[in-house]
């Protein structure tokens, strides 16, 4: 059963960071690629990042792009997100997802 728990999430003032991770179990996470997503307060799930199997491919949402840096250890078969610059936003609930599945979520939530 796959399983993803997100962690890191909090309240943040604009401008500032915060470093998510999403420990991963129930699959063969070093030969999986990889997502966030996120959903808004009464919005829809967004796509945010990938990564692949290896971590040598990245992809990231236009509005994220030099901002957000995603990242993976398939040691600790972990996936994080590292979010520096927030906007407000980027508040949202934040999943880590594969294949369909996605975890609890962590909350960001930016602002002054």
């Amino acid at each position: 059963e796959v399983q993803l728990v997100e962690s890191g999430g909090g309240l943040v003032q604009p401008g500032g960071s915060l470093r998510l991770s999403c420990a991963a179990s129930g699959f063969t996470f070093s030969s999986s690629g990889m997502n966030w997503v996120r959903q808004a307060p009464g919005k829809g799930l967004e796509w945010v990042s990938r990564i692949s199997s290896d971590g040598g491919i990245t992809l990231y949402k236009d509005s994220v792009k030099g901002r957000f840096t995603i990242a993976r250890d398939n040691a600790k078969n972990t996936l994080y997100l590292q979010m520096n610059s927030l906007k407000p936003e980027d508040t949202a609930v934040y999943y880590c997802a594969f294949q369909g599945s996605r975890g609890q979520g962590t909350q960001v939530t930016v602002s002054s």
